[in-house]
């Protein structure tokens, strides 16, 4: 089977493909060098839309319905404003239900369409724009220390990296985030209390990458404004060896954290990517077609989530995993020394 790949990259050039999920509007052009904040791409879509029954409410119907309507379509209508009405001695009117557009008129009916949502897509990084999708997005080529990991709360910014572990076991202790730490992209180990979450939103900080986090504090990480980018799973789980010696050495450098929710199919996998300086652009990121004894290796089982190995023994046929299932699977040497069997589904190789 084809083997995919994790990055934990010191120094190498990448290019990411950051579309809309439909048509909207380009904001970039080829060769334009883009920041990890800066928006590439951009579309509205309608929060809601609502159905007035015209006909009904004045009792009118054809051409006399349509002589009485007193709004056109493509016309912003705010709360109250007069929609259509009728005279005699029992007139009748409709006013505007909410704020709006009037998106359609048509077969007695009025369909209004409240304020528009923007949505918006950020470059992610710091890096060039190699090529424009149109009115999708763009492709986005850039060269520095990437980081992936295994959950994000869908949120992007940037700022100087700074740290607050000094193992890779430590617990984020809340009293450590104090105003110093303003406007910064803090790493952490595991948070266990949501304190820590709350009071890095309120300094504010800009980014929180982490070696894991409890459960129970997922949804409210989801609440935060700012990205929160999990490396290693959930749970008390310690930062990956890998991950914890490039960030740690490469602090005071400029840190863009996009917390993209994971989305294989898309290429999505949250990150965090570092600007490193180069004398020459360095070689592309690898690309491993299959797997084979002796590679680095990512777990990402829920079982076994962020530990990473070496491929000790590949065998060729079908492995019975402790389940019962058999599956294709490799032995993988831990860190620690010790080898667990791994269902070649549950691996990524580390690039």
């Amino acid at each position: 089977m084809r083997a995919p790949s994790f990055y934990i990259l010191p120094l190498g050039t990448i290019t990411r493909t950051r579309v809309l999920p439909f048509s909207g509007r380009v904001l970039v052009r080829v060769g334009q060098k883009v920041s990890s904040s800066d928006v590439i791409a951009e579309a509205s879509i309608s929060r809601k839309h609502i159905v007035v029954d015209l006909a009904e409410k004045l009792q009118l119907t054809g051409a006399k319905l349509d002589a009485n309507i007193k709004v056109k379509r493509g016309q912003k209508i705010s709360k109250g404003d007069l929609i259509a009405e009728a005279g005699g001695v029992f007139g009748r009117e409709v006013l505007a239900p909410v704020d709006g557009r009037v998106a359609a008129l048509g077969g007695g009916k009025l369909v209004l369409e409240t304020s528009r949502a923007a949505v918006e897509i950020y470059a992610g990084l710091v890096g060039t724009v190699t090529e424009v999708i149109e009115e999708r997005g763009a492709v986005i080529r850039a060269s520095g220390a990437v980081v992936q990991g295994v959950w994000g709360n869908g949120k992007i910014d940037a700022g100087v990296l700074l740290s607050l572990i000094e193992k890779p076991d430590d617990v984020l202790d809340p009293a450590r985030l104090d105003v110093s730490l303003r406007g910064s992209v803090l790493l952490a180990g595991h948070v266990a209390e949501a304190k820590a979450l709350k009071n890095a939103a309120e300094l504010p900080v800009r980014g929180l990458i982490v070696s894991s986090i409890a459960p129970n504090l997922v949804p409210l990480a989801r609440q935060m404004p700012y990205p929160i980018l999990v490396l290693d799973g959930f749970g008390r789980r310690p930062m990956n060896s890998a991950a914890f010696k490039l960030l740690s050495t490469n602090i005071k450098r400029d840190a863009a954290v996009n917390a993209a929710s994971v989305n294989k199919k898309q290429g999505l996998v949250p990150e965090v990517f570092l600007s490193l300086p180069f004398n020459q652009e360095p070689p592309e990121a690898p690309v491993v077609e299959k797997f084979a004894s002796g590679q680095t290796v990512h777990i990402v089982s829920m079982l076994q989530p962020g530990r990473i190995g070496t491929i000790a023994f590949l065998p060729e046929e079908m492995s019975i995993l402790p389940s019962g299932v058999r599956a294709q699977s490799a032995q993988v040497r831990l860190e620690s020394g010790e080898e667990i069997i791994v269902p070649l589904s549950n691996l990524e190789v580390l690039g």
